[in-house]
């Protein structure tokens, strides 16, 4: 799936961009079709497996970058050229973009020919299901055009509290597909000198002030160093809407702010919706680990929200 906000956003910051993608898999191999990179001069961002595949390819990028070459398309067999023990072979797609050369979808299908032909019929089929049912195809290699959905939207999220967990949760939440988190605490200096570029900060005297700007859609994570800024989003944000709610603390934390927020007029229902604790207590408290719950959960919940999406199709 392309994500042409970051493709957009790394061209506008710097220049030609060459984006890798996983167009084909054959056996066994480190990512699946459509995984992709950025790569510019002096950085890069998102991953296709790292190891030497990953190497190799980003030195190849940066030399269509520097010669402005045609696409190229190169079948890697990962043991013999590599000597990587995955056993199997990838086919990657190398593009250079920039501000005149950003992608065009059609129907929310990024497809472009890699080897000059005209469009097959099975293209078409694909474009016209797109189209006509909203079924998106998955990213395929397909008689020599490549074919990828484009990612719609990404999923708000609110982080509030740049504390330690905080600081866990944005390290390893930022890199995963799909999310535009915005973290939000009460001052500037609350924050890590370097953050993640896709992450917005937004510091703010008194964050529950801001509630009523977010999307009803968002998700959101409390974890302030106060108890009091907790509840308090907790009690804004019940009635302002939300996909998912997740409350840092204990059971005890999570009893206390029941009896308060049904105090406040909250019902069961809605008061269930709150998730305390956050994570997987069985990885323990570390905020590495509590953050990789989190990451797990969403992942988990995005997967099944592709299944379903599938599924109708």
């Amino acid at each position: 799936m392309i994500d042409l906000a970051a493709l957009s956003g790394a061209v506008a910051a710097h220049g030609g961009v060459a984006r890798i993608v996983v167009a084909a898999v054959e056996g066994s191999a480190p990512r699946e079709a459509g995984a992709a990179m950025l790569v510019w001069r002096d950085g890069s961002a998102g991953t296709i497996g790292g190891g030497a595949l990953e190497w190799t390819a980003m030195e190849r990028a940066r030399g269509l970058l520097l010669s402005g070459a045609a696409p190229a398309v190169d079948r890697v067999p990962l043991g013999p050229a590599l000597g990587q023990c995955c056993g199997g072979a990838v086919t990657l797609l190398t593009e250079v973009f920039g501000a005149a050369t950003l992608p065009r979808p059609e129907a929310g299908v990024f497809a472009r020919t890699v080897g000059g032909g005209p469009m097959p019929l099975a293209v078409k089929r694909l474009l016209a299901r797109a189209r006509g049912e909203g079924h998106m195809p998955g990213a395929a290699l397909v008689q020599g055009w490549m074919v990828e959905p484009v990612m719609s939207h990404r999923q708000a999220l609110w982080v509030w509290g740049a504390g330690h967990v905080g600081r866990a949760l944005v390290a390893v939440l930022a890199p995963l597909p799909g999310l535009a988190i915005t973290w939000v605490d009460v001052a500037q200096d609350r924050f890590p000198e370097i953050t993640p570029p896709d992450v917005t900060l937004l510091p703010a005297a008194d964050p529950a002030r801001l509630v009523p700007h977010c999307p009803a859609g968002a998700a959101h994570l409390v974890l302030t160093r106060s108890h009091a800024l907790d509840l308090e989003l907790c009690h804004r944000l019940l009635t302002h809407g939300f996909a998912s709610l997740g409350l840092i603390g204990s059971q005890t934390k999570r009893a206390r702010f029941r009896s308060r927020l049904r105090a406040l007029g909250h019902s069961e229902p809605q008061i269930a919706r709150i998730r305390c604790p956050i994570g997987d207590p069985a990885l323990g408290k570390h905020p590495q680990a509590i953050a990789i719950g989190v990451a797990q959960d969403i992942l988990h919940r995005q997967v099944t929200q592709a299944s379903r999406q599938e599924t109708a199709g």
